[in-house]
């Protein structure tokens, strides 16, 4: 047995991609390690996987120990296994992401981690670890997704304006989109119901509110669409000169 014992030398943990949306902003959801290796600098919620357990029990234990964030589903999406991704020796990570209401959590920051706080994910610099590559991952994925499945049930508050579901796409896609083809293509797939309601207290004139159909949501999710957009003239026109 002795020509196994190399691969016996290998920990697993879990790193995790925790995504929100907040007045327009796609946010990322960060804490400020306390702890060596990069010890000071920001990092994805993650830590190393206990032997006795498994990897989903992990992720939502490691989300909640840094940050006090529980009960949330949590996907797995990639493995990263470079060999010298971690400076103290082999750790193999699996990456797990979530979409979720920022204003329905309260971030309270533990264990090892100094600070846990959102970011602004145009904003975010630098990493420990390999966790910017995480990261991009990620996102690439949410990208992907935002065009073949809805999104905006995690992220939106329970009634929101069309005007806010498309700030919600634009800042996932990072483009600006055209604002007539966006609204025509979104109620065309009678997944909004119109609450006959308006804003209230805004300065301008009130958008018209909705929420999501959750049965047509769910049906969805599960059979896919295509969702291609185009981008503004405006911006087209920018690109182009």
């Amino acid at each position: 047995m002795s020509e196994f014992n190399n691969f016996f030398k290998s920990a697993f943990s879990v790193d995790n991609v925790i995504f929100g949306f907040d007045e327009g902003d796609l946010k990322i959801l960060l804490i400020k390690r306390g702890a060596d290796p990069f010890s000071g600098m920001w990092a994805l919620p993650g830590d190393l996987v206990y032997p006795n357990e498994d990897l989903n029990t992990a992720a939502s234990r490691v989300l909640e120990e840094l940050t006090g964030i529980s009960d949330v589903y949590l996907e797995q999406v990639q493995t990263f296994g470079a060999v010298n991704r971690h400076p103290l020796g082999r750790v193999i990570t699996v990456a797990y992401y979530s979409l979720i209401n920022i204003n329905k959590y309260m971030v309270t920051a533990a264990s090892f981690a100094q600070k846990a706080k959102w970011h602004s994910i145009s904003t975010v610099k630098a990493l420990a670890f390999d966790h910017n590559q995480i990261l991009s991952a990620c996102f690439d994925l949410l990208k992907q997704r935002v065009r073949t499945r809805p999104l905006g049930f995690e992220l939106l508050p329970l009634k929101f304006t069309l005007t806010a579901l498309q700030h919600l796409y634009e800042a996932i896609l990072e483009t600006e989109l055209d604002k007539r083809n966006f609204r025509k293509k979104i109620l065309s797939m009678n997944l909004l119901i119109d609450l006959e309601e308006a804003q209230e207290g805004v300065a301008h004139r009130p958008a018209k509110l909705y929420k999501f159909d959750s049965d047509r949501y769910e049906k969805l999710v599960k059979d896919g669409f295509s969702f291609e957009l185009k981008e503004s003239k405006k911006k087209m026109l920018l690109e182009n000169s």
